[in-house]
């Protein structure tokens, strides 16, 4: 039976593009079985299907995941390229920390890309934004993080996102109103996503996305474009996992005195110690806090 790999999903058809080159891609339904299995196919499966008599298709089988996410929907992502914008709307540090925390806890590797970056040498608040910016920028590369900042109308920032994205699936995701689709845009010409203004008065961006879909880069590698976003639950992380996910503990935590320790008020916590050292942002320990009364409040809730 033919093999191939989902592209795109959309009102319950599942768009393969078989194996081999120069085919067209088979709109497919799901076999019931995936439903009685509670299981859904997902854009980056690897799929074996089967074509019917009408030239349409079913997925038969889904073949074993290397990663799955949950929102955004697409399996076997080799890295996530997170977007924000500096200005318009403004960077919120507990979004993005909350996306690191989703990429962290499934094991993908992260480039964060500063948007719109043309705006601090406009009056968006002079050298206070461009010094806030630097320490931002400061704190994600001293843990670990890529940082690209771009420019789409300008181009800037686009041959190194490009190096990034090479042979690999990718997932663009991010505040709503950052740019996806205009850094997509400028990455892809020939896709002309549509894009959206920025509402002033609410502060962000229309979603402007309406389904998941692979779109192919030259000369090789894939990359998602979803639907842009404001929010993630931690439904599937659980409080004594949630340090893990903060790279820079790492380096503390084997060092606390508890075992299991949760860097809040344990005596002995060498993470604690490292905010107080300036050796970890409080800005990142900070929103580690919120996270964790979130997870906990949710637990209880179901």
């Amino acid at each position: 039976m033919p093999q191939g790999m989902i592209v795109k999903a959309l009102s319950g058809y599942y768009y393969v593009l078989p194996d081999g080159d120069g085919q067209d891609r088979v709109q497919c339904r799901a076999r019931g079985i995936f439903k009685k299995k509670n299981v859904s196919p997902l854009v980056g499966d690897r799929v074996i299907y089967e074509v019917t008599e009408n030239g349409e298709g079913t997925v038969d089988e889904i073949m074993p995941r290397s990663t799955e996410l949950i929102r955004p929907p697409v399996a076997n992502v080799e890295l996530a390229v997170l977007v924000f914008s500096v200005a318009e709307p403004v960077i919120s540090l507990p979004l993005l920390d909350k996306f690191l925390i989703h990429t962290e806890s499934v094991g993908l590797e992260t480039v964060i890309v500063f948007t719109k970056h043309d705006l601090l040498a406009e009056d968006t608040g002079g050298s206070s934004a461009q010094t806030d910016f630097r320490r931002i920028r400061h704190i994600y590369e001293s843990i670990g993080y890529p940082i690209v900042t771009t420019s789409a109308m300008a181009g800037d920032g686009l041959e190194s996102i490009r190096a990034h994205l090479q042979g690999r699936i990718s997932v663009f995701a991010g505040q709503s109103g950052v740019g996806k689709s205009s850094l997509l845009n400028a990455l892809v010409p020939e896709l002309n996503l549509q894009t959206s203004e920025i509402s002033h008065r609410l502060g962000r961006g229309r979603h402007t996305t309406r389904h998941v879909e692979l779109i192919a880069l030259e000369p090789a590698g894939w990359v998602a474009d979803t639907p842009g976003f404001s929010q993630l639950d931690f439904m599937n992380v659980e409080a004594e996992q949630l340090a893990d996910s903060f790279r820079e503990f790492r380096t503390y935590s084997p060092g606390c005195r508890f075992r299991g320790c949760l860097h809040q008020h344990e005596p002995g916590c060498k993470v604690r110690e490292a905010v107080e050292a300036k050796e970890i942002a409080a800005t990142r320990y900070d929103h580690y806090l919120l996270f964790l009364t979130e997870i906990r409040d949710k637990k209880r809730r179901y």
